[in-house]
């Protein structure tokens, strides 16, 4: 037993040189005499030490992921899209150290200092040691509760089975990835190709087989020790010295700064070498380096107060445009949609992106522009957009602009800056959108019904308006491919059961032009009912608050259309009665919230956007879908896009979080 716990450590020793300090100390083929010594010693006594190296290359095909519960919250943290960011949450900085100086004149606390560190784009990984022995390893999760991986982690050579500490248990953080040159390597010989490093690393983590993580030779950067129930620090500083103290790899760039001046300009000028990392990264994380400060400040619901992440542009790359088709939508109006050849962006494979309209393509110098290069982007990491052609040449085919639907053949019409089909009785994508528009979530919230649903009821039973779907019966229905008796009597009650939403919800499934959500909501309160409106003239529309002579003469002219009229008749024959909304009771005028308007974006988890909306607004807020200058508060949940980056721009404040949310409601 002596003599394998020696092998063991010997070998440990050698792969902590070659793997977390880069500098191998023995040679391949010494290093595979040690192991093949150790595996025979294993073989022939039967017994395997915990911290054994063999253990690394996987085991068995593992049954599923067992829940983690960490000892301390791991933190999201909160976003700095530019240097302004930056500046303003220093300001933050400065004014809640002032603020408890001032409170505690006797104890008060440092300058701030700070340190950066780079924001790797890989899979977070959070690694228990009880007594020096690495005995649980998870994913992020939900901040609190992630998936044990332990098997997974041990394949990963830079992260010790042991360390030297053995004074209680602590947790520590970093984020395991693939090395681009590992990644490159990989490629070369495998049967499936990979697509990107991030994926690769966060696949091969949460696969139940082990020794897929061990083939993609996967390393770990550590830089955090997130839980100890007995060592404490000072600063950053003395805490990566325990981590590199301790054999963990501690990626080496790691710089401290006196003033967030030279934060700023250090942050300039590693967005300018980003690439010359062999593994990915999109941004860098400022720090407090004090940790006394950082215990001050603490955490608002999801982020620390101490610690932001600077995001870098949105990457860009050049690819080459291979067609433009154009997709008629509900309104009629035609959107053109460019494909070009598969690029890696940011982590994602991208091909396709929508381009405005004419002028858009115009702009964008893509008008001779199919099988040239062209530049793409993704704006805010998410949505692809062509910036425009690499090149001034008119050296590629042309886009060439339709007179004439691509669904239905009938004349199109420039209205403004786009094209539209005027035939709404007739186009298919046109009606197959108008109905799936009508039975949407945020409209008459039909379950179970989707574009797929709508496509196959237009085919195949013949429904050419929303109103058509009251009339479905089960006969029909269990004849259609993919629906059985199960499916097709949730769609009838399903459908049933949307006869009585509300009035706002109804007009605004019935697809109005020119009115959204908060539009429909104003008619609905201001009327009452469906009768009142649909006899309202402009002149009284307009009197509505932010309704005006366009908005005012769409809701006129839809009313007075008799193809729609028809359709609301054969709507309320079939026994829709669109209920308006009992009167609230008055709010609370001392609500932070009342009187304010509010732009919800992103998406939630626990309630839907509109449930939201109708919490703010009976608060006494006004909710509205865009944000303008007049837009008093943002609240934003995941995946927030444009309208969090305009609110930012605006100098709007902004609430980013559910649970900032629903304490503020509660508030």
């Amino acid at each position: 037993m002596d003599a394998m716990k020696s092998l063991i450590e010997e070998i440990e020793k050698h792969n902590y040189h070659y793997y977390t300090l880069d500098e191998p100390t023995i040679s391949d083929k010494e290093y595979d005499e040690l192991y093949d010594k150790l595996v025979a010693l294993e073989r022939e006594t039967g017994v395997t030490l915990p911290n054994s190296p063999t253990l690394r290359v996987g085991g068995e095909l593992l049954e599923g992921f067992q829940p983690h519960r960490h000892k301390a919250r791991l933190w999201s943290l909160d976003k700095a899209q530019d240097q302004e960011d930056l500046m303003l949450w220093h300001a933050r900085v400065l004014k809640l150290i002032n603020d408890y100086n001032s409170r505690n004149p006797d104890e008060p606390l440092p300058p701030p200092t700070f340190v950066v560190e780079l924001k790797f784009d890989g899979l977070s990984l959070n690694l228990t040691y009880d007594g020096g022995q690495l005995v649980q390893a998870a994913t992020r999760g939900n901040g609190e509760v992630g998936e044990g991986i332990l098997a997974q982690v041990k394949t990963i050579r830079s992260i010790p089975l042991t360390i030297p500490y053995r004074d209680g248990v602590i947790e520590v953080q970093g984020e395991g990835m693939m090395f681009l040159s590992v990644f490159d390597e990989y490629n070369k010989t495998a049967a499936e190709v990979l697509k990107n490093p991030r994926n690769a690393a966060a696949g091969a983590l949460r696969n139940l087989n082990p020794k897929t993580t061990a083939e993609r030779k996967l390393s770990a950067f550590i830089y955090n020790v997130g839980y100890s129930d007995n060592i404490r620090f000072r600063d950053h500083r003395e805490m990566a010295q325990f981590l590199r103290d301790n054999r963990f790899k501690v990626n080496p760039y790691l710089k401290f700064f006196d003033s967030i001046e030279e934060v700023a300009e250090e942050l300039r000028r590693l967005e300018g070498i980003r690439h010359e990392f062999d593994y990915l990264i999109d941004g860098a994380v400022i720090k407090i380096n004090d940790i006394r400060t950082r215990e001050v400040f603490g955490y608002t619901d999801k982020f620390p107060r101490w610690a932001v992440a600077y995001k870098f542009e949105a990457e860009e790359a050049t690819t080459i445009l291979q067609s433009v088709s154009w997709e008629v939508g509900r309104t009629g109006k035609l959107t053109p949609l460019a494909t070009f050849e598969p690029v890696e962006i940011g982590g994602a494979t991208v091909q396709h992106a929508t381009l405005n309209n004419i002028g858009d393509i115009e702009r964008k110098n893509l008008k001779f522009a199919l099988g040239t290069a062209i530049f793409v982007r993704r704006s805010n990491e998410v949505i692809p957009e062509i910036l425009g052609k690499a090149t001034d040449e008119q050296d590629g085919g042309e886009i060439v602009f339709p007179t004439h639907c691509p669904s239905c053949g009938t004349e199109l019409e420039m209205r403004g800056a786009h094209l539209f089909c005027p035939n709404r009785l007739e186009c298919r994508p046109q009606l197959i959108g108008r109905i799936t528009h009508f039975a949407s979530r945020d409209a008459m919230d039909i379950e179970t019904f989707s574009i797929k649903t709508a496509e196959q009821l237009y085919d195949e039973l013949g429904v050419r308006d929303p109103s058509d779907l009251f009339y479905l019966k089960f006969d029909d229905l269990i004849k259609l491919q993919r629906f059985g008796e199960k499916k097709a009597q949730k769609l009838l009650e399903s459908i049933e059961a949307c006869k009585t939403r509300d009035l706002s919800s109804f007009l605004f499934a019935l697809g109005i032009p020119n009115t959204g959500k908060t539009t429909t909501k104003s008619l609905a309160d201001h009327y009452g009912s469906l009768d009142k409106l649909s006899a309202a003239t402009a002149e009284e529309l307009i009197a509505i608050p932010d309704i005006g002579g366009i908005v005012a003469e769409s809701i006129v002219s839809f009313f007075a259309d008799p193809v729609m009229t028809r359709s609301i008749e054969r709507m309320l024959a079939a026994g829709v009665r669109p209920a308006a909304q009992e009167k609230a009771e008055p709010a609370d005028t001392e609500h932070p919230l009342y009187g304010k308007t509010v732009v919800l974006t992103g998406s939630l988890t626990t309630m839907s956007r509109d449930e939201a909306s109708k919490k703010l607004e009976a608060l006494g807020a006004k909710v509205t879908g865009s944000v303008s200058k007049k837009t008093d508060l943002l609240i934003a949940g995941e995946a927030a896009g444009s309208k969090l980056a305009k609110a930012k721009e605006l100098g709007i404040p902004v609430i980013e979080g559910e649970e900032e949310l629903i304490k503020l409601l509660q508030s």
